[in-house]
């Protein structure tokens, strides 16, 4: 479709108006020296105060008293003033204020000539301070968009960001509106055999969505590529207060923002209600008509990356006069609105480019924070894997152990009112939380998931033991039977039958007996408890092993075992385990974390350490152990004491859990105040909350 490009009124040429020579009313030698000299308009002073101030005026004078009595008129910016005497003023202050002195008889072109002079230092000084006016808004302007676009680097909150571009944008177009779009590939959700060929050839797989109960098909989502559309983000308007709804639009000409987005190319329009014929866009007036508001000028410009794409488009509505008005009126509309400049238009041009940068980084930002969050995530789940038993640990740490930094931090009294964490504090607190535990890896698995004392093999070797023991006894009674059957009658032998029967039962029981205790003692337990005598006298009864060597019941090794008096690990055992913080604290020191979080190593290492230096594996004091890893100690704790899936152990009520915390504190173990606080504000009721919001 052709169009005509609308016609332009060629304004009519206006004759530059002739300079103004003044000379005071009656001084006959100014009116002598300026007689003949066409080339000026010439007034007497008593209708100078009619002339407007930024006309250019050279006075003629021949006395002091004249310059005296008019001096406050005659010093403005775009006055000089010329004296015909041969002498100069007495005064200082009148004396000063002159441009330049000539004989009283000095000739009319030597006059001509001075006056020329003097016109032009007026407008030498009007170029010169227009000119530095300039170079001052330049340097403003230059300045803000430096300090602008340091700022948009630094926040990458894509949210804050957007409302900062917008923001900015208007601040420095004093524009009284505006709305911001962006750039986004359109999703097509359709099941595998009925997406387009056309989606087939150019679309690109991006999610997948399990088909539900008896439905053959699972859907998926494809982005196809060049299927582009504008999303509607962010509107601001300081004059009427107008519901927003985000939404998505078409690309196309028929908008001022799809003209924008589609072809890259800057809209500058008047007055949009009075736009050329020849413009494929309008804008929606019902906006207007709703609102009561009246849209006027409109600036809208590309925002383009590195590679000179295009990824959003920024428009702002009705530059103002004054930035402070409100235009709550027609009226109001019609004094203070007004076109945007040119210069404005390369400015805000400027910027978008920098907001579209600075877009970028944000959204490649957010996507390195997702993919590190489904590091850890991934990382958490899988060593929680090796040990089924600790499954949801680490998130549920998390969670309480940044509850209760959120509890410190709004503290008002106590030791931690003037304690604050920064966002990235939180977040250090938050990883280290999630992560303190993945040192397990290092950790033998047997080791790791040793719910009992004994492990299943070593069980099950003494429970054969006493099968085989068993089987003897048995052997032992029916071979008395038949010895003594062989020695006596039938009759005899029924009649002693039941005492071999019961001297056997006896054996038996006892020897299940011994069996029980051996199974009670395998249990492990939270506290050190235990009653472990028990053991060493059946350590003490022996049999005939199948060589026919005597042997004990159990080992030395089994009773040792079965005498921990606390958990269900050895001393050996047990450093091995107290290894996974080393190997914690040396797997997160091989991770380069920004400057803003790198104190997750060593918040992390320590969650094992106790007040009283009776920790491990460093054996920290109390000093040395950081606030954020006292909160995640407080946490870890009650988590192991209250987990329900730890088959080594019967959980105990989270009032028990709380209890047994108390001895801690008691003890030296743990942070007194944090516990209080732990309690107090009922942080322990995160740990009913699901175990996963991350």
């Amino acid at each position: 479709m052709s169009t005509t490009a609308p016609t332009k009124k060629v304004a009519s040429a206006t004759p530059k108006p002739l300079p103004l020579v003044v000379h005071f009313q009656g001084d006959e030698a100014a009116v002598r020296a300026l007689d003949g000299l066409n080339k000026y308009r010439r007034i007497a002073y008593q209708d100078l105060r009619k002339v407007a101030e930024e006309v250019e005026q050279v006075v003629i004078a021949t006395c002091e008293s004249q310059v005296h009595a008019e001096y406050e008129a005659l010093r403005r910016p775009n006055v000089r003033i010329i004296v015909l005497n041969d002498q100069r003023f007495k005064d200082a202050r009148m004396d000063g204020s002159v441009y330049a002195y000539l004989p009283e008889r000095t000739p009319k072109p030597l006059v001509e000539r001075m006056i020329d002079n003097a016109l032009d230092h007026i407008q030498l000084l009007a170029n010169r301070k227009e000119i530095t006016d300039r170079l001052h808004t330049s340097t403003r302007e230059i300045r803000d968009l430096n300090q602008i676009g340091a700022a948009l680097s630094a926040e990458h909150d894509t949210a804050k960001l957007l409302e900062m571009i917008l923001t900015k944008s208007r601040e420095i177009t004093q524009s009284d509106a505006g709305s911001l779009y962006l750039v986004e590939q359109e999703e097509l959700e359709e099941a595998p055999e009925q997406a387009s060929d056309e989606l087939k050839r150019g679309g690109v797989v991006t999610d997948l969505i399990p088909s539900e109960e008896g439905d053959s098909n699972a859907r998926i989502i494809m982005r196809a590529e060049g299927k582009k559309r504008l999303r509607f983000k962010l509107a601001q308007n300081d004059s009427a207060d107008i519901p927003f709804r985000e939404r998505v639009m078409e690309i196309s000409e028929r908008s001022i923002a799809g003209y924008v987005a589609l072809t890259g190319r800057a809209v500058n329009i008047e007055d949009a209600y009075h736009m050329p014929p020849d413009v494929p866009y309008s804008i929606n007036r019902q906006f207007d008509e709703d609102s009561g508001y009246r849209t006027k000028s409109i600036l809208a410009v590309p925002m383009k990356n590195q590679k000179d794409e295009i990824v959003g488009v920024l428009q702002l509505i009705n530059a103002k006069r004054d930035p402070g008005v409100m235009l709550e009126s027609l009226q109001s509309v019609t004094t203070q609105v007004v076109p945007f400049a040119e210069r404005q238009r390369a400015i805000v041009q400027s910027l978008a480019s920098q907001a579209a940068v600075a877009l970028e980084n944000s959204q490649l930002y957010e996507a390195i924070q997702r993919l590190f969050e489904g590091f850890v995530r991934a990382a958490v789940i899988a060593i929680e894997a090796r040990d089924p038993t600790t499954s949801g640990h680490s998130f549920r740490v998390a969670n309480l152990t940044v509850a209760l930094a959120e509890t410190v931090d709004r503290a008002e009294d106590g030791p931690f009112r003037d304690l604050r964490f920064s966002r990235n504090q939180m977040k250090e607190i938050r990883y280290a939380s999630l992560l303190h535990d993945f040192g397990k890896v290092g950790v033998r698995e047997e080791v790791l998931v040793k719910a009992k004392k004994l492990y299943p093999s070593q069980l099950e070797l003494i429970n054969q033991r006493f099968q085989f023991v068993k089987r003897s006894m048995q052997k032992e009674v029916l071979q008395g039977q038949l010895d003594y059957l062989l020695e006596h009658s039938r009759d005899e032998y029924m009649k002693q039958l039941p005492k071999f029967e019961e001297g056997l039962h006896e054996q038996l029981v006892e020897l299940d007996g011994y069996f029980q205790t051996i199974l009670k003692s395998n249990e492990p337990t939270v506290l050190a408890e235990g009653n472990f005598e028990k053991l060493l006298d059946i350590a003490e009864r022996r049999f005939e092993n199948f060589t026919g060597e005597e042997q004990s019941l159990l080992t030395g090794d089994e009773v040792r075992l079965l005498s921990i008096r606390k958990g269900s690990l050895d001393d050996t055992e047990r450093l091995q385990i107290e290894s996974h913080v080393v190997h914690t604290f040396k797997f997160l020191q091989q991770i380069p974390w920004t400057k803003e979080i790198r104190s997750i190593p060593d918040i992390a290492r320590g969650h094992h350490e106790k007040l009283n230096g009776k920790g491990y594996p460093y054996k920290l004091s109390a000093a040395e152990i950081p606030i954020q890893t006292r909160m995640m100690t407080v946490a870890d704790i009650f988590d192991a004491l209250c987990a329900v899936d730890r088959p080594y152990k019967r959980a105990v009520s989270l009032e028990r859990a709380l209890e047994i915390l108390g001895f801690a504190v008691k003890d030296g173990e743990v942070d007194a105040v944090l516990y209080e606080m732990f309690v107090k504000s009922k942080v322990w009721e995160r740990w009913k909350i699901e175990p996963y919001p991350y």
